[in-house]
């Protein structure tokens, strides 16, 4: 059974960064909870973080979008790589401490924001990412490895969900073991298939809960 999006309570979180905005989405006897970011010039709005947002309560997971301080104090231009991690995992903590002192907190987030998660997983004890139109490379930049964030995805060191489309002009990350790669028609926005989307992070969520009740990863 679907559960409404509409239902959610925002909150404030202050960071070192600035003032974050948190919107949470409380799932009926969640057991998981999910933090999602925005990608560097948009909004916890878009189209592919509300399908998945939608996908993790009807699977019984708990969702907070965090908008970051940037975004909340008005300006479009992210911050610095190193304070948009800082504000994140002070939300994840945060949100952790407010809601769900007792579940799993998987991460994640859209573009810029898949890229935070992916280099906060281990700092904020994720059980998993879920990555939203990854950003492997700036477009043209495919063949040069200097521009490449493969890095930052491979150093994800726990179950990763890879959401892209196939006319990405960001590129397609590769198969890895413990990461899952689906491939949906459209490009970086993925509003070409949001039930493609909605159908992968809800298939990813169920195997998920079957690993982590089974004492797994």
């Amino acid at each position: 059974m679907s559960q409404r999006i509409e239902d959610v309570e925002e909150a404030l979180i202050d960071t070192a960064h600035g003032i974050a905005r948190v919107h949470h989405h409380p799932a009926a006897s969640p057991w998981a909870a999910l933090v999602l970011g925005h990608g560097a010039g948009g909004g916890v709005g878009a189209a592919d973080l509300q399908a998945a947002t939608s996908a993790a309560l009807t699977a019984g997971v708990s969702v907070a979008l965090c908008e970051q301080p940037y975004r909340v104090a008005g300006r479009r231009a992210p911050a610095p790589a190193a304070q948009l991690d800082a504000a994140f995992g002070q939300v994840v903590a945060e949100a952790r401490r407010r809601w769900w002192p007792e579940l799993p907190v998987l991460t994640g987030g859209r573009s810029s924001g898949a890229r935070v998660a992916c280099r906060t997983a281990d700092d904020a004890g994720a059980s998993g990412v879920i990555c939203l139109a990854f950003p492997l490379h700036p477009p043209g930049k495919a063949g040069d490895p200097s521009k490449s964030r493969l890095p930052e995805l491979d150093g994800a060191d726990v179950p990763v969900l890879v959401i892209q489309g196939e006319s990405d002009p960001f590129g397609m990350p590769p198969e890895a073991p413990g990461r899952t790669l689906v491939r949906l028609r459209g490009n970086h926005s993925l509003t070409s298939d949001l039930p493609g989307v909605r159908d992968a992070v809800g298939a990813w969520l169920a195997e998920r809960k079957v690993a982590l009740r089974r004492g797994g990863r």
